[in-house]
């Protein structure tokens, strides 16, 4: 409030301060408990007593209702009561909203209580959601397709439906109104956000002639040469820019919007329409994703370039003008040109220092700006575009999205001149005039996973084959999973170089989708010339979006609980990413038993498939929410979906992923908020589900007990998971796991997988100096990584290997001579094994401050907590006698922290379950 300061001094500033910012922090203290709200009140109210009516009635009518609240009712039922918190709670759904004749209104608390224009709904509340599918020329005509709906009303027709969208160019221009149909659009409702709407009918296509923007840009352009010349100027040929607005009427609501939003691909660099020479209408995206129109004169095109020696020369010419004097700017810097005139134009001549441009680091725009004209953007117009290599960087002068001339310097980049499917493979070819030494092309996902493909090389050709339904995850065929994979390669000096679309090969590139296995794979040119590959599991209608889960969740759900159980178990891991821990150890011993009952596995985006008869259900799915409403046993090694209510007589085995080092559940911090965060309430809905509780240890029941509120029965077998570690084939399963890591025999294996931060999730970085632990450990180790699935996928150099991706974390631990580790769990599963445990605490007294933990490190840790890399080195080269100067604290940790994994809690649990 200090920073807002008074109110009343300006009605646009107090408008949006109260629609943004000071009306979220309002809402903020409301759902923060009584004394939060008594201090907003009292700081609040006398700001609102400045402002004036009008800005009040024009808010968005949440924050509307919640002003009149604040003025009017008491401090007791403010503060005390929950007044003001079901306003806001009523007010996140936006779909609650109610006609009156031709009139529609907010559907939120005390309608009858308070007068009814409070909750009418303005123009600030009738803001269009609007989203571009496709923008083309056809037949020399204009088509752009998209939807656009207000957020709550559903458009489930034809009939009292229409809209038009209008080109708005400068104001004393009449505006162009396109012609504009109805057409049904389904994506709309899937990717919409209100449950239950229907906006299946709000498509639309509109179609513009370009005739009406010629004439009314030679208006425009005949009253910009009179003023022109009126101030003793020469008049210049001007671009004309129109917005496109749409304009609609729907069920009695009449909303006027900007066309917003793009979808990937195609319709983020639409062509343009080349008019006569010099002159093009262009559809163009703002910095905002808003769509305008251009009708837009080459002042200036480029004719040529050549590069001499240290010198790089453009060459322009600019029609229809004569200069002699001028100069050029390639982005913010002035540079002097020469001007030249010839025939009808004049030709100008751009020097630039190639030495100068290596050191640039970003593309800059080429600029001409004749001495008395306004600065015109140089233009690729019928010029070539031009990749020069200059040692191992090129200079590249290519155009834009807009046909604007930009010139860069960077790392010799591979273009890919064509992407062809060849049936389930996706074949990339490309020029890439970089040495001619093996490079590899890496896949990667927002997440950090990625996947290396070889990259074969002909002179300055590659070719690149990518199965994105079979990619290779240590032996493993698996999809990519869904979301955007980015194209680049590392070069051997250790930069990352990203892949670009050749800009010839866009007007014919591929985009269409293609459903391999379950998923739906596009090859995508986005941001222009930017190539991804695009990937979402294929999904019945029914299923899409938030109305598809919405209808699955409060509908079908509850039917299906009421139906009879069936005798079958559903097998849940990480919310279906994983088949490993305890849950995997539990079927296989179950089907090692014979056990002919059926079996769900739940399986995220194809990540695996389980082996024997279990059937796949994929997550999310109709059949999933059906599992788990009417089988018998569920068994999971973490939070199941928030929707999901256990049944009296169905049995919840919760086996949690280890035994706590860190504090999880109610033990937090954030957890012990008053009011009680959200996830709280989760975590005491969850827990009240389950029926069994395994346990490591009884060090582990006391905290587990605590973590959760869980009152119910505990089962301390052991943790199942860990049996592989003392089984009697662990030999011949290492030795299936070091083939399928490529470890060699003989090698000593160190494993290094320390726990995610949560205060640092995104840093990508190994804090173990992986150079000196290989050099000082030598040929005869192996140095594994194994991040934490919570924290950035880390950038792990060859000198090791990483395993980040690799299933089963006890796989590892199985061929682990050596375990280096943190706050992790894993350190109480490897003590099953007997052999060395380091700790490698660089940050303990900041991780014990911002998370906490159990357990006393220095005193009862299984190994030596070290706090520097060199440490940990040195810990490693001598672990031998590490390892027996730490044999005592080994076996004390050991019969505290894992005294039942013998290799038989696995049965012990199905005997519990099932015999």
């Amino acid at each position: 409030m200090q920073a807002v300061g008074p109110g009343g001094r300006d009605a646009a500033f107090d408008n949006e301060v109260l629609s943004g910012p000071l009306g979220g922090r309002i809402d903020l203290a409301v759902k923060r408990g009584a004394a939060r709200r008594r201090e907003m009140l009292d700081l609040v109210r006398p700001y609102l007593a400045g402002v004036d009516a009008q800005v009040k009635r024009d808010l968005p009518v949440a924050r509307r209702v919640i002003v009149h609240l604040i003025e009017t009712r008491s401090d007791d039922e403010l503060v005390e009561g929950e007044t003001l918190l079901k306003v806001v709670t009523a007010a996140a759904e936006p779909s609650k909203r109610i006609r009156k004749g031709l009139r529609w209104y907010a559907d939120l608390p005390f309608r009858d209580e308070l007068p009814p224009d409070l909750y009418r709904l303005r123009r600030a509340d009738l803001a269009p959601v609007t989203h571009i599918d496709d923008i083309v020329w056809v037949d020399g005509k204009l088509r752009v397709s998209g939807f656009a709906y207000l957020a709550g009303l559903s458009v489930r027709s034809r009939r009292f439906n229409w809209a038009t969208v209008v080109l708005r160019g400068p104001r004393w221009l009449p505006p162009i109104r396109m012609r504009t149909r109805r057409v049904l659009a389904p994506e709309a409702t899937h990717g919409a956000r209100e449950p239950g709407c229907n906006y299946d009918w709000s498509g639309f296509t509109a179609e513009l002639s370009p005739w009406p923007l010629r004439w009314r840009g030679a208006v425009r352009g005949m009253v910009h040469g009179v003023r022109r010349r009126m101030r003793h100027r020469p008049g210049v040929p001007d671009a004309t820019t129109w917005r496109a607005e749409i304009v609609f009427w729907s069920r009695g609501a009449r909303a006027t919007g900007l066309l917003r939003g793009s979808s990937i691909g195609r319709p983020e660099r639409p062509a343009g329409l080349k008019l006569k020479p010099g002159w093009w209408v262009r559809p163009v995206w703002t910095s905002d994703r808003a769509l305008q129109v251009v009708l837009q004169p080459n002042r200036a095109e480029l004719t040529g370039v050549r590069l001499d020696g240290d010198r790089l020369e453009l060459k322009i010419f600019l029609p229809g003008r004569q200069v002699t004097k001028g100069h050029a700017r390639l982005g913010g810097h002035r540079i002097a040109a020469d001007f030249t005139p010839s025939g009808d134009g004049t030709q100008v001549v751009v020097g630039l220092a190639v030495p100068a441009l290596t050191q640039e680091k970003d593309g800059r725009r080429l600029w001409v700006e004749p001495k008395g004209d306004p600065a015109a953007p140089v233009m690729l117009a019928d010029a070539a575009e031009v990749r020069t290599p200059v040692g191992d960087r090129e200079i590249t002068v290519l155009g834009d999205r807009r046909d604007r001339v930009v010139v860069s310097a960077h790392r010799i980049r591979p273009v890919i001149t064509s992407a062809v499917w060849d049936g389930p493979a996706l074949v990339l070819r490309g020029h890439y005039p970089d040495a001619e030494d093996p490079r590899t092309l890496t896949l990667r996902h927002r997440s950090g996973l990625s996947y290396l493909l070889p990259m074969e090389r002909s002179g300055a050709d590659f070719s690149v084959r990518v199965e994105p339904n079979a990619m290779d995850r240590f032996g493993e065929a698996v999809p990519l999973s869904s979301g955007t994979w980015n194209m680049s390669l590392r070069h051997p000096s250790g930069e990352i170089v990203p892949l670009r679309m050749d800009h010839a090969a866009l007007p014919g590139l591929d985009e269409e989708p293609r459903t391999l296995g379950g998923h739906v794979f596009r090859m995508i040119s986005t941001r222009f010339d930017v190539p991804v590959i695009t990937v979402e599991e294929d999904r019945p209608a029914e299923e899409r979006g938030v109305a598809g889960t919405h209808v699955l969740r409060r509908v079908f759900y509850p039917a299906q609980r009421t139906e009879p159980l069936r005798e079958s178990t559903v097998y849940v891991v990480n919310d279906g990413r994983l088949y490993a821990d305890s849950v995997r150890a539990i079927y296989e011993e179950r089907l090692r038993r014979g056990d002919d009952r059926e079996h769900l596995w739940i399986v995220k985006d194809g990540a695996f498939v389980p082996p024997g008869p279990a059937k796949v259900i994929r997550a999310g799915s109709r059949e999933h929410h059906e599992a788990l409403a009417r089988s018998r046993h569920i068994i999971t090694n973490a939070f199941l979906p928030a929707w999901f209510r256990a049944r009296e007589d169905q049995v919840v085995v919760q086996t949690w992923h280890g035994t706590p080092a860190k504090l999880i559940g109610g033990d937090q911090a954030h957890m012990k908020r008053d009011p009680r965060p959200p996830i709280w309430h989760r975590q005491a809905a969850e827990v009240r589900g389950w029926d069994l509780l395994l346990s490591q240890s009884p060090w582990a029941t006391q905290v587990l007990r605590k973590a959760f509120g869980y009152k119910g029965e505990v089962l301390e077998s052991g943790l199942p998971r860990n049996d592989v570690l003392n089984s009697p084939d662990r030999e011949e399963r290492a030795a299936a796991v070091r083939a399928r890591l490529g470890l060699a025999e003989g090698k000593r294996v160190v494993l290094y997988a320390p726990t995610y931060r949560d205060y640092d999730r995104k840093n990508a970085m190994v804090k173990l100096d992986l150079a000196k632990a290989r050099q000082a450990l030598g040929a005869d180790h192996e140095i594994l990584v194994r991040a934490h699935p919570m924290q950035a996928m880390p950038a792990v150099p060859d000198i090791a290997r990483d395993v980040t991706t690799y299933p089963d974390i006890a796989d590892l631990l199985l061929v682990a001579d050596v375990l280096v580790t943190d706050y992790s769990s894993v350190m109480f599963d490897f003590a099953a094994t007997g052999k060395p445990i380091v700790l490698y605490a660089y940050d303990r007294a900041k991780y014990g401050n911002k998370r906490g933990l159990y357990i006393d490190l220095p005193e009862q840790a299984p190994g030596p907590v070290l706090s520097t890399s060199a440490d940990v080195v040195e810990a490693l080269r001598s672990i031998d006698a590490v390892a027996a100067a730490n044999a005592d604290r080994y076996d004390a940790f050991r019969a505290t922290f894992a005294p039942r994994d013998d290799g038989k809690a696995t049965a012990r649990v199905v005997d519990h379950l099932f015999s």
